[in-house]
C-alpha cells in the first residue's frame, strides 16, 4: 500500500507523525510525505519520499500570538488555517496526480487538504496530535480551558457555551465552504462537523489525560502519544547536574512567550534546583541567568526528562505529553492555541499543576512548580495509560484496517 501524508507547516505536527510511517515503512508499506521545507532533507534521510508543500502555504505564517485576548486569537488561529486551505486544495491534487496514493493522510489542521482527500474518492484519514476540537456532550466547549463539570448544571453550561463557541468558529464558514466547493467536497453546517468526517481520526493521545468521550464517532480512535525527536547527542555536561533538576522550555513555534522563560529563573534562582532552559524559537540575548540555571537554544529534551523531577511549559501538546509518557509531572502556563486545554488535562489528570499566563509571577510560578513536583504519582498513571495506548503500533493498525481489512502486504 502506498500513503501519502500531508502535514501542516508546524514542526509539532510533523514529529509526532513520524513513529507512524516508521511503523507503517517496517509492515512493507510506501510512503510519500508532503511537509514544510526544512523538514523534507530530514525526511528523505529517513527513507520517505518527501517533498516540500506550497510555499504559498507555508508563507502563512501562524499570528494568533498577536490577539489581545482568546477571542481574537482564535479569530487570528482560524483565518490562518482557512488561508492555508485555498492554496493546500490545488497543492495536495498536485501531490496525489505526482504519488497516485492508496490512502491519505491529513493534518488536523490543514482543512483544504482534507476537503481535497474527502472528494478524491480515496481512503482518507486525519490524524491530531493535540485534543481534537470535536464536541461532545461530556466536557466543554473545545479552546477555553474549562473544568468539567458533570451533572444537569454542567451540561446546561456545556450547551450554552457551544452554541458561543460555535458562532466564533463559523465566522470563517463561508470561506471554508467556498474552498470546500472548489474541491469537490460537499459544504458544511458549521466548521465544527469537520472534525470526526474522516472514515478514520487519529488522536495521539489516550484516557485518562483526554476526557471521556462516549458520544464521540467510533472512526475516532486514540493511539497515545508519538513521542519523537530527531537523533543528536546529549551534551556530556548533562551527567554532571545535580538532581533535581527542573525543564523549562518555551514554544517552537513563536508565539510570543518568551517572557515565561525569565519569570521561570526568577522564580527558581533561589530553590534547590538545577534549572536546564530552552528557548527553541526565541532569542535568549539579555537573559538573566542565575547560578543555577544553564540557558540552551536546543537540546535534546529527551536526555533531560530521564533526569527531570519537572517541567514547566507552555503547554505544548508535544513537551507536555512527552514529560508525562516519562512519568515527570508538568507546570504548564499556557499562552493560548490549544495550551488551555492540555493545561486543564493536566490539572484535572492531577499529573502537574496550570497557572495562567495573565498570572505569571515568579512567586506564584515557584508555588506550582513546588506542587507540581509533588505529584510524580500521577504523572506515572497518566504514563502508565500512554504506554497502553498502543502508540504508532496501534495507529498503523488502523491504518491498514482503513485500506483493507483482508490487505496482504507484499
Amino acid at each position: 500500500m502506498k500513503i501519502l501524508a500531508y502535514t501542516s507547516p508546524a514542526r509539532g505536527h510533523v514529529y509526532p507523525l513520524v513513529p507512524t510511517l516508521l511503523e507503517l515503512r517496517q509492515r512493507g508499506h510506501q510512503m510519500a510525505v508532503r511537509t514544510l521545507a526544512s523538514e523534507v532533507a530530514m525526511l528523505n534521510q529517513m527513507g520517505f519520499g518527501a517533498s516540500a508543500i506550497s510555499p504559498l502555504v507555508e508563507a502563512r505564517a501562524m499570528d494568533d500570538w498577536r490577539g489581545k485576548n482568546q477571542l481574537q486569537q482564535l479569530q487570528r488561529a482560524l483565518t490562518t488555517f482557512v488561508d492555508r486551505a485555498a492554496h493546500e486544495v490545488a497543492d495536495l491534487r498536485k501531490a496525489l496526480m505526482e504519488e497516485k496514493p492508496d490512502l491519505v493522510l491529513v493534518d488536523v489542521n490543514s482543512w483544504g487538504a482534507q476537503a481535497c482527500a474527502e472528494a478524491s474518492g480515496l481512503a482518507w484519514a486525519v490524524y491530531a496530535p493535540y485534543p481534537l476540537p470535536l464536541p461532545s456532550r461530556e466536557a466543554p466547549p473545545f479552546g477555553l480551558g474549562l473544568k468539567p463539570l458533570g451533572g444537569p448544571l454542567g451540561r446546561l453550561r456545556d450547551r450554552s457555551l457551544l452554541g458561543i463557541s460555535a458562532l466564533g468558529w463559523n465566522r470563517v464558514l463561508p470561506r471554508l465552504n467556498q474552498i470546500r466547493a472548489t474541491a469537490g467536497a460537499p459544504a458544511l453546517l458549521s466548521v465544527l462537523d469537520m472534525f470526526g468526517r474522516a472514515s478514520l481520526t487519529l488522536s495521539y493521545t489516550a484516557e485518562p489525560f483526554e476526557y471521556p468521550h462516549t458520544d464521540w464517532p467510533a472512526t475516532v480512535k486514540l493511539v497515545g502519544p508519538a513521542n519523537w525527536e530527531p537523533a543528536s547527542q546529549a551534551p556530556a555536561w548533562i551527567g554532571d547536574l545535580h538532581p533535581p533538576v527542573v525543564l523549562v522550555t518555551t514554544s517552537t513555534e513563536y508565539q510570543h512567550d518568551d517572557r515565561l522563560l525569565q519569570v521561570a529563573l526568577d522564580a527558581l534562582a533561589d530553590e534547590p534546583v538545577t534549572v536546564i532552559a530552552t528557548s527553541p524559537a526565541t532569542s535568549s540575548d539579555g537573559i538573566r541567568v542565575p547560578t543555577n540555571a544553564r540557558v540552551e537554544a536546543f537540546l535534546p529534551h529527551g536526555s533531560i526528562l530521564a533526569i527531570a523531577a519537572c517541567v514547566v511549559c507552555h503547554g505544548g501538546m508535544g513537551i507536555t505529553q512527552k514529560a508525562l509518557s516519562a512519568g515527570v509531572p508538568v507546570c504548564v502556563v499556557p499562552f493560548g492555541r490549544d495550551q488551555p486545554e492540555v493545561a486543564r488535562r493536566v490539572e484535572v489528570a492531577r499529573a502537574g499543576t496550570r497557572l495562567p499566563a495573565s498570572h505569571l509571577t515568579p512567586a506564584r510560578l515557584r508555588a506550582k512548580v513546588r506542587e507540581a513536583m509533588t505529584m510524580r504519582a500521577g504523572a506515572a498513571r497518566i504514563a502508565k495509560a500512554f504506554a497502553t495506548a498502543g502508540g504508532s503500533v496501534a495507529a498503523a493498525d488502523a491504518l491498514e484496517a482503513l485500506s483493507s481489512p483482508k490487505m496482504l502486504v507484499s
